[in-house]
């Protein structure tokens, strides 16, 4: 098991990312960027589908394929090129949190 948690470790994030935005917003999520994740989740995809379905009329169908994948592959090299944010909430990830470098940090003035 151990072998696997390491080789987890040094997995290229940036790749993962890119193949999670196959579900736009699920890269973004993973490296940490909440706010555009969800946004895209529930806003971009919505409003993708509906300029879809308007220019299915217009282009006999042909935007049925070209729109989707264009947002997808732009949504995933959106996720490649976001900076990655994991391990900066520690509160996340609470089984890693060092509490002695918390304790030993100096109060705020």
């Amino acid at each position: 098991m151990s072998e696997l948690i390491d080789a987890w470790k040094q997995v290229d994030r940036n790749k993962i990312a890119a193949l999670l935005s196959v579900v736009p917003g699920l890269g973004h999520l993973y490296k940490h960027h909440y706010v555009s994740g969800f946004g895209l989740l529930l806003i971009g995809n919505v409003l993708m589908l509906f300029v879809t379905g308007l220019l299915a009329f217009a282009t006999l169908g042909f935007s049925l394929v070209l729109v989707p994948v264009l947002w997808v592959a732009g949504v995933a090299i959106s996720a490649y090129m976001a900076s990655d944010e994991h391990g900066h909430h520690p509160w996340l990830h609470v089984w890693e949190y060092r509490w002695s470098k918390f304790r030993s940090r100096p109060p705020h003035a």
